[in-house]
């Protein structure tokens, strides 16, 4: 071909070999990708301000200067300032009921230790506000917004250097973040792992990218192989948003018994469900979700409510280490993750199929 296909104006924008990004909540999966020529954005929402700080040196102290992104989530709805006391008060007996009922009919312990929810970003609009505080002060080259518009943060993110990603899963929410300028946009589709609109991610990207104009626009949903990324390509997308795609990689951290249950799944066992955090969100089938489906289960709480409601459930799973209770963030395209193979191999291997996805369709005899 005259011209490499995978150079794209999101590689240009962050100075990268490959449009891949990953998302991951694992710093050495983080570093294993950039430092083998793609992007990757390091999920915090579940850290302290301190903790954030200390995984931001952790990662520059291994990149060498190349740029890397941290993810929070920032949802308007979420209260100005609570105490994880005042939402636990807020939970109809109802539920609770309900979820010990889940409980006792599965035998899951209660949890041997502290779930940390109470550092989560979507608790309240102050918890948000003091994780984003770090990532100004410590000028992160980009800050995305997995959950929440990030447009209030514009100006003194570009103050400071950083640019500013939004995530989006409705093309009305990409126009209202185009318009107050922020410098890509990942559209994300049903597919995709982890919370997740309602539009599906060959509709989405194709949108998205007809009035993106020349902001970079990153295709998310169901993205696990080099296929995938060629056709996102070609439907406008500058680049791709991965993250089951890692899960079940060498560096990851993630539960072995997780990374099994992974490599083991199709499509067909996820799960499209709010009954976790109270928004839609796609995770493999476990009793929870199962549950909540019944005709008798009372309706899930909003956010941050259900995130509380579901807490013990979630960490007494995983400590009675039953794969049949457990569960992950996952999205459409986990059939296509089917080995537990090194970061690197993983990012030169969909790069490699991608080439040659291009090659197969306009390339030139020999």
């Amino acid at each position: 071909m005259s011209q490499d296909p995978l150079h794209t104006k999101l590689c240009d924008q962050l100075g990268i070999d490959f449009p891949i990004v990953a998302f991951t909540h694992c710093k050495d999966v983080a570093v294993a990708v950039i430092n083998s020529g793609g992007f990757a954005v390091l999920g915090e929402a579940m850290h302290t301000p301190d903790e954030i700080a200390a995984d931001i040196k952790w990662i520059r102290d291994r990149i060498d200067g190349k740029p890397f992104g941290v993810d929070l989530v920032l949802p308007a709805s979420a209260p100005p300032e609570t105490t994880l006391e005042e939402i636990q008060s807020k939970i109809p007996q109802t539920h609770l009921d309900y979820k010990q009922s889940i409980m006792d009919k599965y035998d899951v312990p209660m949890p041997k230790q502290d779930v940390g929810l109470h550092q989560w970003g979507g608790l309240s609009l102050s918890h948000g506000r003091a994780q984003l505080e770090v990532l100004l002060e410590e000028r992160v080259p980009v800050i995305a917004s997995g959950l929440g518009s990030p447009a209030f943060l514009l100006d003194a993110a570009h103050e400071r250097g950083c640019l500013v990603w939004g995530l989006v899963g409705r093309t009305r929410q990409a126009k209202r973040q185009l318009e107050a300028g922020v410098d890509a946009v990942i559209a994300q589709g049903f597919d995709a792992a982890g919370h997740t609109g309602d539009m599906g991610t060959l509709s989405i990207v194709a949108e998205v990218s007809a009035i993106a104009g020349d902001t970079p626009i990153i295709a998310a949903g169901g993205i696990t192989t080099g296929r995938h990324l060629a056709a996102a390509l070609c439907l406008g997308a500058s680049g791709v948003w991965t993250g089951t795609l890692w899960l079940a990689s060498r560096e990851s951290d993630v539960d072995m018994i997780i990374k099994e249950r992974l490599i083991e799944s199709e499509a067909a066992d996820t799960v499209y469900s709010d009954s976790v955090s109270g928004f839609t969100m796609r995770v493999l089938k476990c009793p929870w979700t199962d549950e909540w489906k019944k005709p008798e289960a009372p309706r899930p709480l909003a956010s941050p409510y259900q995130m509380i409601l579901s807490a013990d459930y979630t960490q007494g799973a995983n400590d009675a280490r039953r794969p049949d209770l457990m569960y992950e963030a996952s999205g459409q395209g986990v059939g296509f993750v089917t080995e537990m193979k090194p970061a690197r191999q993983i990012v030169s291997d969909m790069v490699e199929e991608a080439l040659t996805v291009f090659d197969d369709i306009v390339g030139l005899p020999d």
